[in-house]
């Protein structure tokens, strides 16, 4: 029986499906957008009797394993085993898992020799002979240095907690778990060179060189493959040296070209953090940054940036940077004159703007921003959209120990998200690339098998739809003043709050104040006032109240243009219906506050936007981004959200943002009594006087939760 041999370049499909894959390491699913936990992978198996010389060499060992991730790659997704294998590793061929690398002598390597160490490392060849699939990046771990290797071993040796778990076969069908393919491949494709430093280039040139190519192995997702799949070319040099890190595209993720990057500061703040004024890290960079390049030394980030600064642009670049030049400078920030004109920035007004913000500045330290973004720039826009279905993490690093998400949003249909990101892209981008096609997001959102993270059933009004009815002008108008009420009415509101402060997502949050279906409940019985009022009078309530400001005239064109706005959300509900997601929801007014907890949650979920004395925060031209909590510019003391309940229920469904990966804003996710502890703590810091307190609840029980 002849049993036929797979042709070379079928065998090589798969080992580079496996080793992209390898790199996905974010979540066991692409929707998956909370931040995992750091793994602790520090020396567990230091003892008294180690002498100095061991010591220093295994804390070497330790540093040369972060340079290379090894943690991430092998430990499984409960984080609970470091370096003890186990995760699961897809491709289209079958899975593969991770193998176990503590020093257990049973399932680990506990008992290889340094020369079967070395050989696994520089060769693909395990201890018993067999080839390693190249998910490991040993055509690049081929080039660490004899001393590092040493180091490298001593620490997985003596550095690390023997962890006995046994190994997982493949699960590949035939050919694909025919590992003598490999030998060929090695054969054809492996270069097993050490390092060689040139000489004509200085010592950080050539440590920043050393990392990129070999333990950093970062062509393995910025270089292009060749005709079996390999890296191109694994350095600079030679004739396909143009090759190297000129960019890829890696399981949906483009893998930016890393040619003549940004600044050498830049590249290093971007390594250490996950983000620079460029934008952040996404896709599988979050885990190199969470798990590696954070904990590298400052001058070893900056030999990065001036390795990767030196590489010239190329005719084989895919690039996804700033402009190049001797004064690349950035796409500065502005709001697009088509943002209320357009389906696509009516859109990214809705759902984007309240992070990114209008002008596309993001918010420094806390969202990225778009304007000059690498991910808009980039030609191709498998990058964009893949975030935009499937959401986006931060890296969690010691620089910003709160992980941040943007959820997924697969709610929206395949045009609107195309029609914002063209917005996005022709705004602050590229405006001369190909518009995105609602077809490319349909593939997209195939390929990648997207579920939607909501189970929500609120009807979430799009406003994009304003634009056909006959009177857009006055609705749109109606969402401008609900954006943007202090400097449109600057004589009518007297703090740094916008309607949209409260009302998020230009008020369609289920339960973060929604105007959906508000307006037919309206003229109601109001206990406060002790009467029946307008929807005139409820919306001069917020400008008295949470705006500390004046009444806007009931026949004025902005009154009449907010009224609309709100009856155009109304849509079909009738006085008797009730409407889910109204309100901000209640919470157990019998939970009893924990103030000094208060203060603790308010310094680690909300002092990233609102500031570490509840000032708020400005951007750099002085304009009000995210608005104070207390002080002179905050809400006064006849404001619902100076109540501790009230505070608590709407900081319990809506803050923070970016918390989780539920659509439409991460918001939301403290228990009821955090959310009382906090709301507890803020609610009752100083703040202006109501000076009509004293009309309140003329006929109807006060609210044991007033301040008054």
């Amino acid at each position: 029986m002849t049993i036929p041999i797979p042709p070379i370049r079928t065998l090589c499909f798969a080992l580079l499906a496996t080793l992209a894959s390898a790199h996905a390491l974010a979540s066991d699913s692409p929707n998956n957008a909370i931040a995992p936990q750091i793994i602790d992978d520090l020396p567990a198996a230091y003892t008294a009797d180690l002498d100095p010389a061991t010591r220093q060499q295994i804390e070497r060992g330790r540093y040369v394993a972060r340079l290379g991730d090894c943690v991430a790659c092998h430990t499984a997704s409960d984080k609970t085993r470091p370096m003890a294998g186990g995760l699961a590793l897809e491709t289209p061929f079958g899975v593969l898992y991770s193998t176990n690398i503590t020093p257990d002598t049973e399932t680990g390597i506990g008992r290889y020799s340094f020369e079967q160490f070395d050989r696994a490392m520089r060769k693909g060849v395990a201890a018993d002979g067999h080839n390693l699939y190249p998910a490991m990046p040993y055509p690049s771990y081929a080039k660490i240095t004899a001393d590092d290797m040493q180091a490298l071993y001593a620490y997985l040796m003596q550095g690390v907690k023997p962890v006995h778990q046994e190994n997982r076969p493949v699960e590949m069908g035939f050919p694909f778990n025919q590992r003598w393919g490999l030998a060929l491949w090695n054969w054809v494709f492996l270069d097993d060179q050490l390092f060689t430093p040139i000489a004509e280039q200085t010592e950080q040139w050539n440590r920043g060189a050393y990392i990129v190519q070999g333990l950093g192995h970062c062509g393995a997702c910025h270089t292009p493959r060749g005709i079996g799949f390999q890296e191109k070319t694994l350095t600079e040099t030679g004739k396909f040296g143009s090759y190297f890190l000129a960019g890829e595209t890696v399981e949906g993720w483009r893998a930016l070209s890393l040619r003549n990057l940004w600044t050498p500061q830049e590249t290093a703040e971007m390594l250490k953090t996950g983000s620079n004024r460029h934008g952040t890290v996404s896709g599988n960079m979050v885990d190199v940054v969470q798990h590696s390049t954070q904990y590298m030394a400052d001058s070893d980030l900056e030999a990065v940036g001036v390795y990767l600064k030196s590489l010239p642009c190329s005719e084989h670049d895919k690039p996804m940077q700033v402009a190049q030049g001797p004064n690349p400078g950035i796409t500065p920030a502005f709001t697009p004159v088509n943002l209320l004109t357009s389906r696509g920035g009516l859109g990214y007004q809705q759902f984007c703007s309240d992070c990114h913000r209008a002008d596309g500045a993001g918010v420094t330290g806390v969202f990225p921003p778009l304007a000059g973004n690498p991910v808009l720039r980039s030609a191709d826009p498998s990058t964009l959209v893949h975030i935009t279905l499937t959401g986006w993490r931060s890296a969690q690093t010691t620089h910003n120990a709160r992980g941040l998400t943007m959820p997924s949003f697969a709610r929206l249909g395949d045009q609107e998200i195309a029609d914002i990101l063209n917005f996005m892209r022709n705004a602050w981008g590229r405006p001369v690339a190909r518009d995105i096609s609602p077809a490319v997001v349909a593939d997209m959102r195939k390929r990648l098998d997207v579920r939607q993270l909501d189970n929500s059933t609120f009807d979430t009004p799009r406003l994009a739809s304003l634009l056909k009815e006959p009177n857009a002008e006055q609705l749109v108008l109606g969402a401008q003043l609900n954006a943007n009420t202090r400097d449109m009415l600057p004589a009518n509101v007297g703090n740094a709050l916008n309607c949209a402060s409260c009302h998020l997502n230009a008020g369609t949050v289920a339960n973060g104040s929604p105007y959906v279906g508000v307006s037919a409940f309206f003229p109601s019985y109001a206990p406060r006032a002790g009467r029946v009022i307008s929807l005139e009078d409820r919306i001069n309530g917020c400008f008295l109240r949470s705006m500390n400001g004046k009444p806007l005239p009931v026949e004025s064109v902005e009154m009449k243009a907010m009224v609309a706005y709100f009856d155009w959300m109304k849509r079909e509900t009738k006085p008797a219906d009730k409407v889910e997601g109204r309100g901000v929801g209640k919470i157990d007014p019998s939970i009893v506050p924990d103030l000094a907890n208060g203060e603790k949650i308010y310094a680690v979920q909300c002092a990233l936007c609102h500031g570490k004395d509840g000032e708020g925060i400005k951007n750099a031209k002085g304009n009000w981004v995210y608005p104070p909590l207390w002080g002179e510019q905050s809400f006064n003391l006849g404001a619902g959200m100076a109540r501790t309940y009230t505070a608590a229920a709407f900081v319990k469904q809506n803050m923070p943002i970016a918390f989780h990966d539920r659509f439409p804003l991460g918001q939301g996710g403290l228990t009821d009594q955090e959310a009382v502890d906090v709301a507890e703590y803020f609610s009752h810091k100083p703040r202006p006087d109501f000076a009509g307190k004293r009309k309140d609840w003329p006929k109807d029980k006060k609210p044991v939760d007033a301040r008054y």
